[in-house]
């Protein structure tokens, strides 16, 4: 028997997915362009919390976004795979004591408390079954795998055929035996940190924003006024309040951060790990170059 392709029904989830990623995106520019030419004062701060409070669910949303583009459940001859993201669950179908409908269960499944259409993740514990692990895109033809450790809860688009190729599975029996593996989001980072370069572009990167946001704090109540950008013709433009020197180390952090998160995901595949190095050390780069425009925009008079 062929290996057998089960993925979840994903158009309506990455539709409000992207919606909900578009909004966001175009709330965190939009702050952070207020921001910088807004008054000192109560607006001033108003921007900047928008601005993050629309940028730190972005992180979350796209890599949902993305673990459901990347979903499927594979069924082989020996084994079920299920792939959520960077979450992989391999069980070889001897461990699997029964699979049915979660539409059987006299008490109702909890669902999972941050979920979103397309994005049903995450652990909820039943009186009858114990704990529920959901990797699923929705309630709709839901499935229920049983081990003896814990009850996986999926959602493949033709719930029916899943059904009897599994079945077909255990009654044509396994050719070779496998060990089953459960891969985490955090093993990546965790594998990671065990690089000795990582660790030092995490840290450098890191280190470089903390300093950069502590010395614009110190540098702010000494300065009368600061330059932001050049004219056409290269000459500074302002004079702009120095509170205004706080967007440096708030940009600087947030493209730190998604830097940070890109490399993760190229360092998950092995074969572009060379691209998360690369990204970290631009990351902290960018970094370096905000230090440096904050020391011109407090050395130069205007």
């Amino acid at each position: 028997m062929n290996e057998n392709y089960f993925p979840p029904p994903r158009q309506r989830g990455l539709l409000i997915h992207g919606i909900l990623l578009l909004i966001l995106a175009s709330l965190a520019v939009w702050g952070f362009w207020s921001a910088s030419r807004a008054d000192v004062g109560p607006a001033f701060m108003l921007y900047i919390l928008l601005a993050l409070a629309a940028f730190l669910p972005l992180p979350i949303i796209g890599y949902r976004a993305y673990a459901l583009l990347r979903a499927n459940y594979h069924l082989g001859r020996d084994n079920l795979r299920l792939v959520w993201g960077l979450r992989v669950e391999e069980l070889p179908l001897s461990d699997i004591e029964w699979v049915r409908p979660a539409t059987d269960l006299t008490t109702p499944l909890r669902l999972p408390r941050l979920r979103l259409p397309g994005s049903l993740l995450g652990l909820r514990r039943h009186p009858d079954l114990g704990m529920v692990e959901f990797l699923a895109s929705g309630t709709e033809g839901l499935l229920l795998l049983a081990t003896a450790k814990r009850v996986f809860a999926i959602s493949p688009a033709d719930p029916r055929a899943f059904a009897r190729e599994f079945q077909r599975a255990i009654e044509l029996g396994s050719l070779t035996p496998v060990a089953a593996r459960s891969t985490y989001p955090s093993f990546v980072v965790a594998q990671a940190w065990e690089s000795l370069l990582a660790r030092y572009l995490w840290l450098s990167g890191l280190l470089l924003n903390v300093g950069l946001l502590i010395w614009v704090s110190l540098l702010i109540p000494g300065l009368q006024s600061v330059p932001l950008g050049f004219s056409p013709t290269g000459e500074p433009l302002g004079p702009f309040p120095p509170v205004r020197l706080m967007l440096l180390p708030l940009v600087s952090a947030v493209l730190f951060l998604a830097g940070w998160l890109a490399g993760l995901y190229f360092y998950s595949h092995e074969e572009q790990r060379i691209l998360a190095f690369i990204t970290w050390g631009s990351s902290t780069l960018t970094g370096l170059l905000f230090l440096l425009a904050v020391l011109f925009a407090a050395a130069t008079p205007i």
